[in-house]
């Protein structure tokens, strides 16, 4: 299968060393392995989307499957660093991304790169047991002040408990 290059990013030819030292700092920084990452997670976000959105039947777990197999194939994390170059390119100058390449080449540094991904984890859990919490806390709230609303939330959980499935 051939596999499909991002849209080529629209700006001005970059300076060649320039390009070569982003390009070092993202080898630095794991940017390979954090798309990776970012994918795996996005796929976690989209299956259950996907699946409330298909229609039950036996069909649906082998065709979601069979989709990421596909959409996956297709990630490379090199074309996506193509992209990320001009992007570089323009927030930060060849001095900055030196001293940022310094900075990742430093134990510091070092340590930094090879603990963010454990924290990213870390934070992910919190940040979504803090956003449940907040959900929660914001429905009751919404529920109190709207007592119409909530009359009509549980008329309409009667309902659907009442249809036969």
């Amino acid at each position: 299968m051939q596999q499909q290059s991002p849209p080529p990013a629209t700006s001005s030819p970059m300076d060649p060393r320039k390009e070569a030292d982003i390009r070092q700092l993202l080898e630095l920084t794991g940017a390979a392995s954090l798309i990776r990452r970012m994918f795996a997670r996005m796929e976690e976000n989209m299956k259950p989307l996907m699946t409330n959105a298909l229609p039950p039947g036996d069909y649906r777990e082998t065709l979601i499957t069979l989709f990421f197999e596909k959409f996956n194939s297709d990630v490379d994390p090199a074309a996506m660093v193509n992209l990320a170059v001009p992007i570089y390119g323009r927030a930060f100058s060849d001095q900055e991304i030196r001293e940022l390449i310094q900075f990742y080449q430093s134990p510091i540094g070092r340590k930094f790169a090879s603990e963010l991904p454990k924290m990213e984890v870390d934070l992910a859990q919190v940040s979504y047991a803090w956003g449940q919490q907040l959900g929660r806390k914001a429905m009751e709230e919404v529920l109190t002040e709207h007592p119409e609303l909530a009359k009509a939330l549980k008329q309409a959980q009667a309902a659907t408990h009442q249809q036969p499935h």
